[in-house]
């Protein structure tokens, strides 16, 4: 598991007060939402603005880029490290 992978996961449990999982209980290709973690669309906003303040990145609404890019832990990492290139 990477480092920012590890970081991501955290960020999520703790931006969404998920209880009762650890960093290790999510699967990098896990989907977020739906069947996987099954976030939902307020916690898709809540998890935004976290990556927004944490990573300095822009997301750009509720275009499908953004859908994406909020797929699983694996597909928000590769676009943070991909906006810091």
């Amino acid at each position: 598991m990477s480092d920012l992978s590890t970081e991501v996961k955290q960020l999520i449990i703790e931006t969404l007060d998920l209880e009762d999982i650890e960093a290790t209980d999510i699967n990098d290709e896990e989907a977020l939402f739906v069947d996987g973690l099954g976030l939902d669309s307020i916690d898709a906003l809540e998890l935004g603005v976290a990556i927004k303040k944490a990573y300095d990145v822009k997301i750009d609404g509720n275009t499908d880029d953004s859908k994406k890019h909020f797929y699983s832990v694996k597909t928000l990492c590769d676009f943070i490290a991909s906006t810091r290139a």
